[in-house]
């Protein structure tokens, strides 16, 4: 810097000289003009600007801002204008000069979130400075560029020669940015929202907020007045200091006394720097304002020269520490008072004292005279100089001084007096204007002075005055807030709460006692009724009604009528809470107190009044309103509120989940309103689904929670002052598009909640219960739960760790998994992470306890420690976080530790959510786990009473992905099993291709074979569920765990088929073992005849006469005669079946002991199984248990269990017999297979070794004799005589054409086609049908699961509506399930061209394949006739079973000729092709269905039935998926009346649920708890294989309801009892609510 010289008439300063610019300060001599032109060298272009003489400051280098109402010319000055152009285009903010930047948009998460690079341009700047001002980050105003060091190509920086002089040149300011311009741009681009925002998190690092903003476009500047109006400020004045009580007010209403502090001319003296002195004690100094040696503090200004600033100071009550023991305002003009004298004139008429720092006055300048004495002034004026200054003249002071009659009032720096001093004196000034202030204003009252100085208010927007007026019009009414919310609020508060409780006891049933549990929740439903009638009687008052009209208001002004509602909330509530907590304060310090305390908090909660509780009352007039009929018109003019909340979320305003008075959701109001966000974010028409990713705070009250949130994500919650927040608030933020990807969603919601272990609520009954209710709810809607914890506090620690694991283990039971950050607040040492490895132990283990009490506590003690429950490491897990103040609030700003880490915290976070192996959720989907979680936490027993669509959801998925794998699998074993038996049944012909000719040998083969294709299948299908839990999207993790459940159902499959396989291999070999013999005797036979017939013909050739057929067939007579005279026919031995059968049983029931063998011989075996089964129980102890048990349960299990069983084996025996084969002790063994893994599968039904005998006997009774008819049946048709004269018609025809040499090619091509190939071919073609159906008919939903299955069955008796039916279905659940199955199979196929495409492709594929062996038999060489033939069979071995007997009827006596025969074969089978065409059009699907080898219905029916058990208490099926399930559930239990339950004492039928039962305090009677009363909660004790959830809702059970209502008297009949007692509830229920539960029940969308 170079100190000008001056001349007589112009003194001229030179303060920088650069290539980049030069500034000059011109002091003209008095009355000459004070323009002058300067000249401004750059970059080789000359540029004059126009600049006023007072304008100039060492750090201002450009032209100030001057008001066109200042210049004498009254012109606008057109190159300031381009400074802010030029600035905004320079910073990227041109853009939003016009169209403003949202607060919305500043708080999307974007990828400038979480990075660490600098700013490396000046358009880097402004979005730097937001991301720090939003986190709290003292730092932010330290903005500027980085710059890369220059390099050459090489990558090595360019060394230069050494200069001293470059040490002292000016640096190069090209790329830095004042902040003062960062600040003055950021709000002339931003919304009024934003504005508020910056300035409140400005005021929190405790730097000055604009008071009057700079405009050079317009010249005109701002009173930031709605700016400022969030600032809420705490402090403790002197006199409250003794009883330690606080002032807690909006800054804009305190009225308090201003000092502002101006410059006039140059001045050497830093007047932002000494005023941050003078503001801050000596341990504690902070840079409240921008000054000329801060970082960038000494770039030019380019647009804020003119900008006013405010800050406060306000005292902590500590004489101490304390400046100023009274609050007060310290404003700052920015610039030269001379050019901004519209500020200045502000300034002197608001402020108590106005200092006036300047180096030199002008005493004959009237300028100065008429700036420093003024009639408007109100204010004191101060003069400052530096008597240091080269310019300061002390006689020119005087004479000044004596003329404004300033005497008192100068403050001189002189040498003598340091800095330390100089402030000193300075701040006793300040001290004792403050104390004397006869003058303090509010800020809101400045806005008259403002208008008459014709400065803008930024509060006088339309919008901003019309909200303002609505909001007043329902805030100025308010006079008592208890009385005030009893009437125009009537429905919350008591009636509210009230229907909460009945809503908890129609959960819990805690006080039902010995009344009927559904007469009882039908008495509560009633009186839930009734009070929602008394909440619709109520008009919407004038309040709401205005409240709604200005929620509704277009565009900004809603979100203004908002704001203005919560502060003047905020304002109402204050005078009134700070009474009841001083009242609180004094009745805590007695902790006798707690009824007196409860009347207090009751008192806060009704006295607190704020937004929420108007969007309570909403949500209470929308969910009443639901109860009107349809067609009410209220209830039609209420249907958009939820879409104006869902809006009002979109937009960044929370919505409150739990209602913390209450301690309830209004499940439905938010559901409603998440419905219409979700149509909001995901029109149907684009059908993309928004997805959510969740972040909750959890941690005992004050510990900071907001604050982390409002520092990570910049929101805040809006709750009424006073009160820290209650219940759960969630709000949305938007993930910007550069980061949707990596974190895969669309919004992120943060959801804020109360406190845990609340002192307010600590007095307050179950507030442990109220704790843990709200950590379940918000633990399961998050991905991420951050937990504040406080180390020093071990015993509220516990408690609090206690809540979080218990909400932790729940959510890994029902299948979520959240991931957990403990934040250790207020922990600032440096090693604080490396010094709490002993305290990060200490939590492992506090957790592992907490574990094991929450699991004790949940009877799910599996787990044994914290990382059983999830996943969680102790030294990435912990976060420590500094104290959020650096030094003494208020006067202390944030600390930028705290800040920093919570930005490290933040990256955490989103890099977590990234990584989350869960799918997003969608909003549908969270609205769906805010219904389930909060009505499971209704219930006394989370875990057993949890159930939720979503997982509901993910589980039918996952079934039935199984159920597909599972019939790949069975469709393949299908085809390969049919190929084997082919194969099998070729073994030994001329057909087999096998090398083998042992039997044994090549069934060891094909065993082998299918064991190796069953691995292969069961591997697959592991592999299959392993990578269907490896995907990221359908929620998989939520049914993870029963992952293991299906791989064990993979595993049972696996056996199941081998073992169906393993049969069906030996049944074919043995009946191919079988028939060798008789086959053989039939070949010699047949070759017996053929010698004797050739013996014929030439004997009847060598007469040489020409014989006629009557000739022939007389010789033909007696050749055959005497042939079969010669022929041995010995007869066929007829085995006696139940002598096999019988050695089957008693092989199969050796291990049961003598008992059973005495039973045995007791009874035979051909008295058995000829009359209806009986079981008599032997001895009176089983005679009681038997009677006792059908007393009590309505039903005989043991005799249902036994029709059961006898009706799966007589379906087998009859499917054996239509196949007319041979008998084979297979049967027997197989059918005793069934009936062992029946009775093991039904272990709840208590049977003994009687029960086991006579069954075992019954059946193997009947059994054996139908497969002695069998047996004797397959003998007489296979008699080898028999088959001799069934053929002899054919061989006297042959005899006859062989004696007359005619051409049989046509003839015996026709016989081959009609007698051995389409026989096989309709077999083939019925082998391979039933598959094909069972393939179509699984398209269809209603067989994709077990549920569906039993949704569509149960839909079809609603739909028929016949009693019959009903008791078909409760009574003989199997039968009536087969038949309904069968005919769903026909009324499916009854448009029969689709069989008719399955059996084409089967005929064509045949055909296909005999045109080929045709063609390949062709190329043999051999012309012999029957190896031809022979040729043809082989080639068709390993798909047509060609009959035996009709090949070796065909081959004898055959003259045909090759070639010849080759193409009448063709055509042949082309013929045929066309008559099995014709055939299959004109049988019925009845008449195929009876041929096919494949039952679809009994396939389906093995599918879909599922395990087969049924609840013990109402008999409804289980609905549990897979085959190794080890819970049993079931989706809609029914009332135990219709599964024949009755009274004891008066027989009536019970309407008892046992889905409500195992709620209530009820007990059961059954033979496992030996008939002693047992509480139905605690069924798993007795029933532990069973899942029986409560029901969500009383309209859960409403199909069957309707069902007994409807039949009563019916029931009673059919069960020979007295009709229930239907609760009156009950009656009300129509059939489309029926079918409406139906769909809810088993989760049909």
């Amino acid at each position: 810097m170079l100190t000008g010289a001056s001349c007589c008439h112009v003194k001229t300063t030179v303060f920088n000289i650069s290539s980049e610019s030069v500034s000059q300060h011109l002091d003209p001599p008095g009355g000459e003009s004070e323009n002058y032109t300067v000249i401004t060298c750059r970059e080789e272009k000359t540029k004059q600007e126009l600049t006023d003489m007072k304008s100039s400051e060492p750090d201002n280098l450009k032209p100030e801002e001057q008001k066109s109402s200042q210049t004498p010319e009254d012109i606008k000055d057109e190159t300031k204008v381009k400074h802010l152009e030029s600035l905004l285009e320079e910073m990227g903010l041109k853009q939003y000069y016009r169209k403003k930047l949202s607060l919305s948009s500043i708080l999307e998460i974007d990828e400038r979130t979480i990075t660490d690079e600098p700013a490396k341009c000046k358009s880097d700047l402004p979005w730097y400075f937001l991301k720090k001002i939003m986190m709290f980050n003292v730092t932010a105003r330290n903005v500027k560029c980085t710059s890369v060091p220059e390099s050459n190509s090489d990558g090595k920086s360019v060394s230069k020669k050494f200069s001293l002089k470059s040490l002292v040149s000016s640096p190069n300011t090209e790329d830095t940015v004042n902040p003062l311009d960062i600040i003055t741009a950021l709000f002339l681009c931003s919304d009024g929202f934003l504005h508020q925002e910056m300035a409140l998190k400005m005021s929190m690092c405790q730097f000055s907020v604009p008071l009057l903003l700079p405009n050079c476009d317009t010249g005109q500047c701002t009173l930031m007045l709605w700016a400022m109006r969030d600032i809420v400020k705490k402090y403790r004045p002197q006199s409250l200091s003794q009883s330690k009580g606080f002032i807690e007010e909006r800054i804009v209403l305190s009225e308090l006394p201003m000092v502002s502090f101006v410059r006039l001319g140059e001045c050497s003296l830093s007047k932002s720097e000494i005023l941050n002195k003078l503001l801050s004690n000596s341990q504690q100094y902070h840079d409240t304002f921008v000054h000329h040696n801060m970082e960038c503090g000494d770039s030019p200004r380019r647009i804020s020269n003119g900008l006013t600033e405010i800050t406060w100071y306000l005292p902590g009550g500590n004489t101490n520490i304390d400046i100023f023991s009274q609050p007060v305002a310290v404003a700052n003009l920015r610039g030269d008072i001379a050019s901004f004298e519209t500020q200045y004139s502000f300034l002197c008429q608001t402020s108590a004292a106005v200092f006036v720092f300047f180096d030199h006055l002008d005493s004959e300048s009237e300028s100065v005279i008429s700036l420093l004495k003024s009639p408007n002034h109100k204010a004191q004026i101060f003069l400052v100089g530096n008597y240091e200054s080269k310019c300061f003249n002390l006689d020119v002071l005087e004479k000044v001084v004596l003329k404004l009659g300033l005497t008192e009032n100068i403050i001189i720096k002189t040498k003598q007096k340091n800095d330390a001093n100089f402030v000193k004196d300075l701040r006793e000034t300040v001290r004792n204007v403050v104390e004397k202030a006869e003058l303090k204003m509010k800020i809101e009252e400045m806005v008259d002075v403002a208008h008459q100085l014709r400065i803008l208010v930024d509060e006088d927007a339309p919008e901003c005055q019309t909200a303002k007026k609505n909001a007043k019009t329902i805030t100025a009414k308010i006079q008592d807030i208890h009385k005030y919310k009893q009437n125009e609020l009537p429905r919350q508060g008591q009636i509210w709460e009230t229907l909460t409780s009945l809503q908890k006891e129609d959960f819990r049933l805690q006080n039902v006692g010995s009344k009927n549990v559904e007469n009882y929740r039908s008495d509560l439903q009633k009186q839930k009724e009734e009070l929602r009638t008394k909440q619709n009687s109520f008009e919407i008052s004038v309040a709401m009604t205005n409240f709604i009209t200005g929620i509704s208001s277009p565009g900004t002004e809603r979100f203004y009528f908002l704001k203005w509602m919560r502060m003047n909330l905020d304002n109402v509530s204050h005078m009134k809470l700070c009474e009841l907590r001083e009242k609180y304060k004094e009745k805590c310090k007695n902790s006798e107190n707690k009824e007196e305390i409860k009347e207090i908090d009751r008192q806060i909660s009704s006295s607190s009044l704020g937004t929420e509780h108007f969007f309570r009352e909403m949500g209470q007039i929308y969910e009443a309103s639901l109860s009107l009929p349809k067609t009410d018109p209220y209830l039609q003019q209420l249907q958009d509120l939820p879409k104006l909340c869902a809006e009002l979320l979109l937009d960044g305003f929370p919505l409150e989940l739990v209602d913390g008075d209450a301690s309830n959701i209004p499940l439905r109001w938010v559901s409603d309103v998440l419905s219409q966000l979700s149509d909001l974010v995901s029109p149907k028409k684009k059908g993309k689904k928004r997805k959510i990713r969740v972040v909750t705070v959890l941690g005992v009250q004050s510990t900071g929670k907001s604050t982390l949130l409002n520092t990570m994500f910049g929101v805040q919650f809006a709750v009424s002052s006073g009160r820290c927040t209650r219940g759960a608030f969630m709000l949305l933020i938007k993930i910007n598009e550069d980061m949707k990807n990596v974190l895969n969603c669309d919004f992120m919601v943060i959801i804020d909640t109360e406190g845990l272990k609340s002192p307010e609520l600590a007095q307050l009954d179950n507030s442990y219960e109220h704790d843990n209710e709200l950590a379940t709810l918000v633990v399961g809607l998050s991905d991420i739960t951050i937990v504040n914890i406080a180390m020093e506090n071990s015993t509220e620690m516990k408690d609090i760790l206690q809540i979080v694991v218990h909400a932790f283990l729940r959510m890994k039971e029902v299948g979520k998994k959240p991931k957990c950050v403990f934040v250790h607040q207020n922990v600032s040492d440096v090693s604080a992470h490396d010094k709490n490895l002993r305290d990060r132990k200490l939590l492992l283990d506090q957790l592992n306890e907490m574990t094991q009490a929450a699991a004790k506590m949940e009877k799910k003690e599996g787990n044994k420690s914290f990382t059983d429950v999830m996943e969680y490491s102790p030294d990435t897990g912990n976060w420590y976080i500094p104290g959020l103040w650096n030094g003494n609030p208020p006067m202390a700003p944030v600390n930028a530790g705290y800040s920093e880490a919570v930005y490290e915290l933040k990256k955490h976070i989103i890099q977590l959510l990234g990584n989350c192996e869960s799918s997003a959720n969608d909003v549908i989907e969270f609205k769906e786990w805010v219904k389930s979680l909060w009505n499971a936490v209704k219930h006394e027993n989370f875990i057993f009473s949890f159930r939720n669509s979503l997982v509901a959801d993910a589980y039918m998925k996952l079934c039935t992905q199984f159920n597909e794998w599972e019939w790949e699998f069975r469709k393949e074993m299908y085809t390969w099993v049919k190929d084997a038996e082919t194969i099998t049944s070729n073994f030994g012909t001329i057909a087999a291709k096998s090398e083998t000719f042992d039997m044994r040998e090549f069934l060891g083969f094909l065993k082998s074979e299918a064991s190796t294709v069953l691995s292969t299948w069961e591997t697959k299908i592991l592999d299959n569920l392993t990578q269907y839990f490896e995907q990221t999207e359908g929620h998989v993790s939520l049914v993870e765990g029963y992952k293991e459940e299906f791989s064990n159902s993979a595993k049972i499959l696996r056996l199941e088929i081998e073992n169906g396989v393993k049969y069906q291999l030996e049944a074919a070999a043995e009946i191919r073992q079988g028939m060798t013999e008789i086959n053989k005797i039939k070949e010699s036979h047949r070759k017996e005849i053929e010698k004797a017939v050739h013996a014929l013909i030439d004997k009847c050739r060598k007469k040489n006469i020409q014989m006629t057929n009557r000739e022939l067939d007389k010789e033909f007579e007696k050749m055959w005669s005497e042939t079969l005279e010669k022929l041995s026919f010995s007869e066929q031995k007829i085995v006696n079946v139940t002598d096999k059968v019988s050695h089957c049983l008693r092989e199969n029931l050796k291990h049961r002991g003598s008992r059973a063998h005495q039973l045995l011989i007791e009874n035979s075996l051909q008295d058995c199984g000829n009359e209806s089964f009986k079981y008599t129980a032997e001895g009176w102890l089983s005679k009681f248990k038997h009677t006792t048990n059908k007393v009590f349960t309505g039903q005989d299990h043991i005799k249902d269990l036994a029709d059961s069983i006898i009706a799966a084996c007589k379906h087998f025996v009859n499917k054996q017999v239509e196949r007319k084969i041979n008998y084979h002790d297979n049967y027997i063994h197989e059918i005793l297979r069934m009936i062992d893994e029946k009775l093991k599968n039904h272990r709840d039904v208590k049977i003994n070794i009687e029960f086991e005998v006579s069954l075992k006997q019954h059946i193997c009774g009947f059994a054996a004799r139908k497969f002695q008819k069998m047996h004797e049946d397959f003998i007489e048709e296979n008699d080898p005589y028999r088959c001799l004269i069934k053929n002899k018609e054919k061989f006297c025809d042959d005899f006859k054409d062989v004696f007359h040499e005619r051409d049989q090619c046509q003839k015996k091509a026709e016989e081959f086609t009609n007698r051995c190939l389409k026989p096989a071919v309709e077999d083939f073609i019925n082998r391979s049908l039933g598959p094909d159906i069972i393939d179509e008919m699984r398209k269809l939903e209603q067989f994709s699961t077990r549920m569906f299955f039993q949704y569509s069955i149960l839909l079809d008796l609603l739909s028929k509506e016949d009693f019959q039916s009903y008791v078909s279905y409760i009574r003989s659940y199997e039968k009536y399930v087969k038949t309904w199955l069968l005919k769903q199979v026909k009324k499916h196929f009854s448009n029969e061209s689709t069989v008719f495409v399955f059996e084409e492709r089967h005929l064509r594929s045949c055909i296909d394949s005999i045109n080929s062996a045709i063609n390949e038999a062709k190329t043999r060489k051999s012309d012999d006739f029957k190896a031809f033939v022979k040729d043809i069979c082989k080639e068709l071995g390993d798909k047509l079973v060609i009959s035996q007997d009709a090949l070796g009827a065909f081959m004898i006596l055959n003259n045909a000729e090759k070639e010849q025969f080759a193409d009448w074969l063709t055509t042949s089978v082309n013929d045929m092709t066309e008559t099995l065409r014709n055939k299959f059009k004109e049988s019925t699907f009845d008449k195929r269905l009876e041929h096919l080898r494949v039952q679809p219905q009994n396939e389906l029916f093995k599918q879909l039935i599922g395990c087969g058990k049924q609840c013990p208490f109402c008999a409804a099926p289980c609905d549990a998926g897979g085959k190794a399930h080890t819970e049993h559930f079931v989706s809609l239990h029914r009332p135990q009346g219709l599964g024949e339950y009755k009274k004891f004492s008066t027989g009536i039928l019970l309407t008892d649920l046992c889905s409500s039962n195992v709620k209530s305090h009820k007990k059961f009677c059954c033979i496992e708890t030996q008939y002693k009363p047992h509480p139905y909660k605690n069924y798993k004790e007795i029933l532990k294989d069973w899942k029986i959830q409560p029901d969500e809702s009383l309209e859960a059970s409403d199909y069957w309801k309707y069902v007994m209502t409807k039949y009563n008297s019916n029931f009673a009949q059919e069960y020979e009892a007295l009709p229930a007692v239907i609760p009156e509830v009950w009656k009300k229920i129509n059939k489309e609510q029926a079918e409406k539960s139906l769909k809810a029940s088993f989760n049909i969308k």
